[in-house]
């Protein structure tokens, strides 16, 4: 299929950090030459092992790195051209003022199926739920956060034993795959968007919000215990605290977790054997922690 590769837009910024914006960042850059456009990449949330900065060098891409949110929204006031700014792995919020400027067009990666999920976190909490299934949305951006238009949405199963860390390796697969597909579109000013449709009065997820509170009880399911200690597992990456329970009277800290067969049951100080339904257990490792003091 033959396609014009034209456009009216000027700059294209590519905005965020991560896997996703990487790969976003590339493809823009490849495409560069097709569509004649200038690029620029914005670092606003300082990740210490990034390679983005490496690599807008290898491409030629100015690299800026504003971390003050009032300066950033200054400087992107400040554009005066007809501008595509890519949001990917982005927390900032775009000004109203930028979103309802005419020239500017925002399109954002949300990981998980819009409506449903907006806001923070979108893994933890469709793992917390016990949903089967999520994906990601690409969508234009509005006033209102993760309200705009809907340009692809990607589907993928969520396994009994999934992670957050695990289920977010998978969107943002789904993620570069799908910003591959509408990126012609988008960039032609052609992608068929469609409304959410969503309750006005939906859940809107903070970033300061855990699952639980954090804490879970030793009389609750072991299953139930498993989804929230695998819907806050991000890794190496302390997005959560740990989650915390009382043993044997005393506060304690989960240190690890893991399901086992019961031939791997041990007798073990700081272990917990929590028996599911189908015959294996929860193996949690724990220690036990100071209380605060309430004065």
């Amino acid at each position: 299929m033959d396609r014009n590769f034209s456009t009216a837009f000027r700059k294209v910024i590519v905005i965020g950090y991560g896997k996703v914006t990487g790969q976003v960042l590339q493809h823009v850059c490849g495409r560069k030459k097709e569509y004649g456009y200038e690029i620029v990449f914005v670092e606003h949330e300082v990740n210490p092992f990034s390679i983005m900065e490496k690599l807008c060098a290898e491409n030629g891409v100015p690299f800026l790195q504003i971390t003050d949110k009032k300066e950033l929204a200054a400087w992107f006031d400040g554009i005066g051209e007809k501008t595509l700014i890519v949001s990917a792995g982005n927390n900032f919020l775009f000004p109203a003022s930028l979103v309802q400027k005419e020239f500017i067009t925002i399109i954002n990666f949300h990981n998980a199926l819009l409506p449903a999920y907006p806001g923070r976190n979108a893994p933890t909490w469709v793992i917390c739920a016990g949903e089967k299934e999520t994906g990601i949305t690409w969508h234009y951006v509005t006033a209102g956060v993760d309200e705009g238009n809907i340009i692809v949405q990607k589907k993928c199963e969520i396994g009994g034993d999934t992670r957050a860390f695990e289920l977010t390796e998978q969107l943002m697969d789904l993620a570069s795959a799908a910003f591959r597909e509408c990126f012609d579109d988008v960039v032609a000013e052609r992608a068929a968007a469609r409304p959410q449709g969503f309750d006005p009065q939906r859940r809107m997820y903070r970033s300061c919000e855990v699952p639980a509170d954090g804490r879970f009880l030793l009389t609750d399911p072991p299953e139930q215990i498993y989804r929230l200690l695998r819907c806050v597992d991000y890794g190496k990456n302390d997005i959560f605290p740990s989650f915390r329970t009382t043993v044997d009277g005393r506060e304690a800290e989960i240190l690890r977790y893991r399901k086992v067969t019961p031939e791997k049951r041990r007798d073990e100080d700081g272990f917990l054997y929590l028996p599911f339904s189908d015959g294996d257990f929860l193996k949690i490792k724990y220690r036990y922690v100071e209380c605060e003091d309430e004065n």
